[in-house]
């Protein structure tokens, strides 16, 4: 009997992606996009361009796309900020916080008084 039920199971699965297929054919939304997608295609072809030079060429236009691009589960590098101690004029730069010279400000000068020093 477990066949069956398996069976049956597969089936409603199968009828209501089908429906919902079907939902996204006559989505004016969609069709739109994977027009766009075909002409953008076809002009690559059309000027023998690789997706990765494509790419290139939009960060050229745009700095905020990257050629790189990001992968799944990546993030943005942290910006660099540099810390100046106004009593011994050192200068510190970091991505993060984690830093030798900031955490003996820190304990000596207080937290937020190192905060204000960022540049």
């Amino acid at each position: 009997m477990a066949k069956i039920n398996d069976y049956y199971q597969k089936r409603q699965l199968i009828d209501q992606l089908a429906d919902e297929l079907q939902a996204l054919e006559n989505d004016q939304a969609l069709k739109a996009e994977l027009k766009f997608e075909k002409d953008v295609k076809a002009l690559m072809d059309q000027y023998n361009k690789a997706p990765s030079e494509v790419l290139q060429i939009l960060a050229a236009i745009d700095p905020t796309v990257t050629a790189k691009g990001n992968a799944a589960g990546q993030r943005a590098k942290r910006p660099l900020v540099t810390y100046k101690n106004p009593h011994t004029g050192e200068s510190v730069k970091t991505r993060g916080g984690n830093h030798k010279t900031l955490k003996e400000w820190r304990n000596k000068y207080g937290k937020e008084t190192v905060k204000s020093w960022a540049s």
